[in-house]
Order: structure tokens, then C-alpha cells, then sequence
């Protein structure tokens, strides 16, 4: 494959306008936005108005007249058509972790209501940390005998779900390896032992088609910052299926859950519907730069997205053989693209010094511990000769050995 190839197939690339609305850094080649995406046009736009007007001049009014107060729900409509959700059951607020605790909260209660001997919640040794710390903790407050964590290997999840699992907590696409699991199974299968189940759509929601309903899932989280471009620390989102609303509860009962606000009444009484999730005031700013930053899925097929992702990934991948690096550079991700997300991530001895060196050439992607090297692929923004100029710098700096460089020996606080 050439750099002629790699021009065709950006010539014919169906989302190639879609790069014209990000605000995308001169001379680099950003693949990272599995872990940050990159600044639409509309999110600067928009934030110079919420503070220039809104703020500024409207200031509180702006909670009616610029309708400040239902941006939570707003938000949440927009990123429900993302992941394959029906009206008022998805709502964006706090994040993953908060989110999170309210899931599973929530799932524990209505698990326990109909088997309170039901107290494991079943997840994988490699899913995102803080699903785990998040367990923990509620197991620390109420005690293993209401919440107790089971972890097994990625590819044992399905089997270990018995008649004492209440949760199933899983992530959609493995952060480190990028490996995607077959959701609807889970489902079906935990659903067929009284299990429930919280799916985290963090490396899922934008860069892939979800189907919450079709999937019959119970809850969902997940952040807006990476695929969704909503900035960083962005607020995240929370899913519940309609048939759990009436039954469901969850124990941050703040405020902006109340069923009446601005009664101010001393009592709590949740509101009906995924309002009850809410907790706190929102902020409006990053609240408005995620509601901006979703325009650029306006009309967007996510089965045509899916498949450039995937044709991304695998240009990637050809063009690194290519360049003889496939037996320094070791995947760890999915040979089978349809069981992978949207990135590609790499076993290296020095992947530490890699990802700096690339850095410093302008590609940029991440490490993860202990020696992974991560390559994510953003389809409304990365073009395929964005992969041949990374391809061409990481063959460099791997011929020149710049990744042993001493200043690489000691890593940055965020890697």
C-alpha cells in the first residue's frame, strides 16, 4: 500500500468534510481521542456565546431564557440516539464514577427486592479501575453481604454469572486492549439467571453503533469527553431502562432529582423518570460544550462510522507490517476486527519512550502500565493519511532508537 492508495481512500472517505468542523492542531497527527477528542468549531463558538451573552449579560434569567435548566435532559436526548435508546431514559450529569454509584445502587436494590441473597457483583480483573473502586467502596459502606465484587478473566464473564450474581459489570471495549465484548450475549445470559446488568459505553458511545433497547440492557454510564468530544472532564451520561423508573432508587438525592425543585420543601421526593438521577446544579459550561460538540453527529450513520473506524484500524496495522515493526510491536488487541473497538493497542518493552518520541515528532497517542502503547482511531476526524504519516514516524523513531532517549526513563503524572 502507497501513499497513493492512502489518498484514494481519503478521496472517497464518506466523513472526510467532518474533519472541517474540529479545531484540529497544525503539523500533528492526533490519535488519541479514545482518551480526549478533539475541539469542535461549534464547542468554541458556543462557549463564547454562553459567556459573552448568556453569563455575562442575561446571567440569571439565562436558567429559563437560554433554558440552562434542562440541559441535563437536553444533552441526554442527543447522546440517546448514540446508544440505541428510546426518549427519557438516558440524562447527562456528574461522572462515570457518580454515575456509576447511582447504577449500581439502583441495580443492587432491585436485585435484592426480589432475592436478597443475591449480593455479587461480577466483573472482569481488567475493567476500567474505577468500575472496580466504585464497587468497593459501596461494598466498604453496606457490607460483602449486600455487595460483594466477584473478578474473573474477560473471557470467563459469561460463564461464572450464577444465581448469586445480582450485577454484571462490564465495559463494552476494553481500555487497554481495545477488545469488544459481545454485549447482547451478556445480557441475555445474565438476564436468564435474574441478573442485572451495567454496561460502561466509555470507549463504545460515538465511535460505534450501541443498541441499549434492542439489547434489553438495564443501566448504562459513560463519558462524553473521548469519542463524543465534550472536553475534558466533560460530564458524563446515565442510562436506565423505562421498566426500571417506577422501582428504582438511588441514594444521592440531591436537588435537581427533587420531583419539584424549586419548591424547596424539606423532604425528598425523587422525580419519576431518569430526572431522578441527577444530583447536583449542573455546570452549564461544560454542559453546553458537550450539547455543541454532539452537532458534529448530526445525520451521522454509525454503521458507515463503524466500518471506517475498523478500515483505520486495519490500514494501521497493514502499514505497520509493512514497515517489518509487527515483530517489535506485538497486538494485544483482536485479530477479528469485528471484536475490537476503535483502537489498536500494542505490547512493547519501551512503549513509554515510544509514545514520547512520537510525541515529540507530533503523532500523538498513549501508554497504558505496564507497557502498552495505544492507537485510537476518531472517524469523523482522522483521515488515512493521518495512518501513513504516524506509520512513517514510528518506523523513525524506532530505526533512530529516539524512544530510549533518557529523558523518557522517568514518566509524566498523566501517561
Amino acid at each position: 500500500m502507497n501513499l497513493t492508495d492512502i489518498r484514494e481512500l481519503d478521496n472517497i472517505d464518506p466523513f472526510a468534510r467532518h474533519r472541517k468542523q474540529f479545531q484540529l492542531p497544525v503539523n500533528k497527527v492526533y490519535l488519541d481521542g479514545n482518551s480526549l477528542g478533539a475541539m469542535t468549531k461549534a464547542t468554541a463558538t458556543r462557549l463564547q456565546q454562553v459567556i459573552q451573552q448568556q453569563w455575562s449579560q442575561d446571567l440569571i434569567s439565562s436558567w429559563n431564557e437560554h433554558n440552562w435548566i434542562n440541559l441535563p435532559q437536553h444533552v441526554g436526548e442527543k447522546i440517546a440516539r448514540l446508544i440505541g435508546a428510546a426518549p427519557e431514559q438516558t440524562i447527562c450529569c456528574d461522572s462515570i464514577s457518580v454515575n456509576l454509584f447511582k447504577a449500581l445502587a439502583a441495580a443492587l436494590s432491585l436485585a435484592q427486592s426480589h432475592d436478597s441473597e443475591r449480593n455479587i457483583v461480577l466483573s472482569t480483573k481488567d475493567n476500567f479501575p474505577t468500575d472496580l473502586y466504585m464497587v468497593q467502596g459501596i461494598s466498604q459502606f453496606v457490607g460483602e453481604h449486600r455487595c460483594q465484587l466477584k473478578l474473573v478473566d474477560e473471557n470467563e464473564l459469561e460463564q461464572q454469572i450464577d444465581d448469586k450474581t445480582a450485577i454484571v459489570l462490564a465495559t463494552e471495549v476494553n481500555f487497554r486492549t481495545g477488545r469488544r465484548l459481545d454485549a447482547k450475549q451478556l445480557i441475555t445470559s445474565a438476564h436468564s439467571h435474574g441478573a442485572l446488568v451495567i454496561l460502561d459505553l466509555a470507549h463504545s458511545a460515538g465511535a460505534m453503533p450501541v443498541h441499549l433497547d434492542d439489547w434489553e440492557a438495564d443501566f448504562a454510564v459513560g463519558c462524553t469527553y473521548k469519542y463524543l468530544n465534550g472536553g475534558p472532564g466533560a460530564p458524563a451520561f446515565i442510562y436506565a431502562a423505562k421498566r426500571h423508573h417506577q422501582n428504582m432508587s438511588q441514594p444521592l438525592s440531591g436537588w435537581f432529582g427533587h420531583a419539584r425543585p424549586f419548591d424547596f420543601t424539606p423532604d425528598y421526593e425523587p422525580a419519576t423518570g431518569i430526572q431522578q438521577m441527577l444530583t447536583g446544579t449542573p455546570s452549564i459550561l461544560a454542559m453546553a460544550a458537550i450539547d455543541s460538540a454532539l452537532e458534529a453527529f448530526e445525520n451521522v450513520d454509525l454503521e458507515k462510522l463503524r466500518e471506517k473506524s475498523l478500515q483505520l484500524a486495519e490500514v494501521f496495522h497493514q502499514l505497520l507490517e509493512d514497515a517489518a515493526l509487527g515483530s517489535s510491536l506485538q497486538l494485544i488487541s483482536p485479530q477479528q476486527r469485528e471484536q475490537r473497538g476503535s483502537q489498536l493497542s500494542y505490547r512493547y518493552e519501551h512503549a513509554y519512550g515510544l509514545c514520547q518520541a512520537l510525541i515529540q515528532r507530533g503523532v500523538i497517542a498513549d501508554f497504558r502500565a505496564p507497557n502498552y502503547i495505544r492507537f485510537g482511531f476518531t472517524p469523523l476526524y482522522n483521515s488515512f493519511e493521518d495512518i501513513w504519516k504516524a506509520v512513517e514516524q514510528l518506523r523513525q523513531v524506532i530505526e533512530a532508537k529516539e524512544h530510549l532517549d533518557s529523558r523518557w526513563q522517568s514518566r509524566n503524572t498523566v501517561t
